[in-house]
């Protein structure tokens, strides 16, 4: 067994890997980038160097830095994790002139497979069906918009060198052509460093499924059978699942067969994923599934595979690392139960999915029977811009699929993140869904439910703003409290019972006053007053009683209301957690400028921290509602910002290749006439 390995990754990976390496008494080296010297990876392992500022580019990516640790600290292997550097041929090869074992296959290997177009062609000398399309090198807009044609919309346009949805765009008509193609190659250089893609025909109701291959040095090759990946957003999956459900036997020994054939070809050794797409339009059947592409590395999905055939797929990557054989072979291994695996990511579905970064105020997990929580944050910590927004996945075990997906929705019902934005409940009302539960799904599920599953613009929750809004003044006031502990001290402390220049006015029933504050960052006026049943707060035309408000504990902590939901004091502000979204509740700032309301029309602001990619307008310039204004990059993805109404720019305050910060101005415009201001 290996005696060292350093992690050249960072987040629940790099965490998941220290874990194991520990367990079977490996030491264990961290690295990190100036954004991530306090992240729980850096705390657990036994050592752990910096490598450079927070960008990706400057430190995670940077072969000769991450050598260059591992030689100081004597590693006797990398492990990679999966993204940054996993799937690139010339740091296998590094890590092999500096004498390092490289957990992973050879970089043989990961050349074959690592570009689609090359992975493709090998596949289809092998006999193994590939997906109609357009493989070659000539990579002119012209002649792949011809080659689009030929196909026949829809088609996919996939970046060569691409994973995890980044540089690929699904093009129903031609029109549409030129600015996906320009999209995913800026994506694709920006990710990968390579903007060549390839076009595919769009497989109709296609069911993502993915197979588990295992080598080893001696000739051995397994299949640890298949997962499920068709709950995807923007090809970026959202929910795996092992086994998939309506599996034929028949169709799992045929898949099972081609993914060990495809690791043969190309000499495979330790972890990798052939990823296939299915036809799921008359259910799964033996002739209807094709090759996508080989994902040289553990993914992140892996947990679901681990629960149903009890095996750690890390441990198996050191021992056959290490040279051992493999641990069993393929009549040893079964399928017990079902697995379920959720991403919960800091993003905001009702705002388009936008990434969402800041403090993790609050972060405590759900549980029950069969459950696991693979992260690499803790509360306190902050959600970065600079690399993918997951807090952690959430896997459940269980016997069957229902209650796998039962013990997961009871999970992501008792979990709880205040700060960023997140997926909990739009995950949630995924284990929930109908089609979903009953296995009549595919890659097009979540779009054709969206807003069913709630991922968009809803109403502010009156009742939580409320709560917030009295735990708020509470809290402001704790200078008038003489004692924390005493409820009669804490009620003569009451701002309600506070008389003279406050400006609560006295009648025979209640004290009563108004105040100004910003829900999720829109202002509000809510009404206070003390009622012989204690405080009372209205808001939009409605009276909120707090009398049903359980017991406030002591300042700065966490008060449990009305068994629904929770409030949490932090710093200048209130987050109110109820049936898993979160409410934001602070005090309105008077000075506080409203840009949209001065310059008469559309204030264009930055959704989330990123790099501005590109700016299309400029001052004076005419646009129509819809039209693209400016794009960001963040957190891997590119988002365009589009006019909220029609008329003349009168500002653009970015520039390309910026960084902007969440809530900052891009580009005002002033409406034109006949025109509304877009909310």
């Amino acid at each position: 067994m290996l005696s060292s390995v350093l992690i050249a990754n960072r987040g629940e990976i790099a965490v998941r890997v220290i874990r194991t390496a520990k367990r079977l008494g490996l030491r264990t080296i961290a690295v990190y980038s100036d954004a991530d010297a306090n992240a729980m990876h850096v705390k657990l392992a036994d050592e752990a160097y910096p490598i450079g500022p927070a960008p990706a580019r400057d430190s995670y990516l940077v072969i000769d830095k991450i050598i260059s640790v591992a030689k100081q600290a004597k590693a006797e292997a990398i492990h990679p994790g999966y993204g940054f550097l996993s799937e690139r041929a010339e740091f296998a090869e590094a890590c092999a002139a500096a004498g390092i074992v490289f957990v992973g296959p050879p970089a043989s290997a990961i050349r074959a497979m690592g570009l689609k177009d090359g992975a493709k062609a090998l596949m289809q000398k092998a006999g193994v069906p590939v997906v109609p399309g357009y493989h070659g090198a000539m990579q002119d807009g012209k002649f792949l918009k011809e080659k689009a044609y030929e196909i026949g919309y829809p088609v996919l346009i996939k970046a060569v060198a691409g994973g995890g949805g980044k540089g690929m765009k699904r093009v129903d008509k031609a029109v549409d052509f030129d600015e996906a193609l320009a999209s995913a190659q800026r994506e694709a250089q920006g990710a990968f460093g390579d903007p060549r893609v390839l076009i595919e025909k769009y497989v109709l109701s296609p069911r993502h499924i993915e197979i588990q291959v295992f080598g080893d040095t001696k000739g051995n090759v397994v299949h640890l059978f298949e997962r499920d990946c068709s709950l995807q957003r923007r090809h970026q999956k959202v929910i795996e699942e092992a086994p998939a459900p309506g599996m034929p036997e028949a169709m799992r020994a045929a898949m099972g067969q081609a993914a060990v054939e495809a690791a043969r070809a190309v000499g495979y050794v330790g972890a990798g994923t052939v990823e296939f797409i299915a036809d799921g339009s008359a259910g799964l059947q033996p002739d209807r599934f094709w090759f996508m592409e080989m994902n040289t590395r553990l993914q992140v999905e892996h947990p679901v595979t681990e629960a149903i055939t009890g095996q750690d797929l890390v441990e198996w990557q050191l021992r056959v690392a290490s040279g051992e054989r493999l641990p069993l072979l393929q009549e040893n291994l079964a399928i017990h139960g079902h697995a379920v695996e959720a991403r919960l990511y800091a993003e905001d579905p009702e705002k388009g999915f936008l990434p969402s970064t800041g403090k993790l105020h609050a972060l405590e997990f759900g549980m029950a029977e069969g459950v696991r929580i693979d992260t690499g944050v803790e509360e306190g910590a902050e959600v970065s811009p600079f690399y993918d927004p997951m807090i952690a996945k959430v896997i459940a075990h269980g016997a069957t699929r229902d209650e796998a997906l039962d013990r997961l929705g009871e999970a992501l019902g008792g979990t709880v993140v205040a700060g960023p934005r997140t997926n909990v409940t739009f995950l949630k009302a995924l284990t929930e869904a109908e089609g979903f539960r009953a296995g009549d799904f595919d890659t097009g599920f979540i779009d054709r439910n969206v807003e069913a599953l709630g991922a968009v613009p809803q109403p502010m929750d009156a009742k939580a703003a409320a709560v917030g809004a009295h735990h708020l003044i509470r809290k402001q006031l704790k200078r008038f409290a003489r004692s924390e502990d005493s409820e009669s001290a804490m009620r003569a402390a009451d701002p309600w019972s506070v008389v003279g220049s406050d400006g609560f006015v006295l009648s025979s029933t209640a004290w009563a006053r108004t105040q100004s504050i910003l829900v999720d960052g829109e202002k509000q006026t809510v009404g206070l007053r003390w009622s012989v049943n204690g405080p009372v707060v209205t808001l939009e035309g409605r009276e909120f009683p707090m009398d049903q408000v359980g017991r406030w504990y002591p300042y700065g902590h966490d008060a449990q209301i009305d068994g629904e939901a929770r409030a949490i004091e932090r710093l200048d502000r209130v987050f109110v957690i109820r049936n898993g979204r979160q409410t934001e509740v602070r005090a309105f700032d008077s000075l506080d400028v409203d840009l949209d309301h001065l310059d008469g029309g559309g204030s264009v602001k930055a959704p989330m921290h990123g790099k501005v990619v590109q700016v299309f307008v400029e001052p004076g310039q005419q646009v129509e509602k819809g039209d693209r204004i400016a794009v960001i990059e963040a957190m891997k993805m590119e988002h365009t910002l589009v006019a909220p109404t029609g008329g003349t720019v009168t500002m653009v305050a970015v520039l390309a290749g910026e960084q902007v910060a969440e809530g900052a101005p891009v580009a005002a415009i002033e409406a034109a006439e006949g025109q509304e201001k877009a909310a």
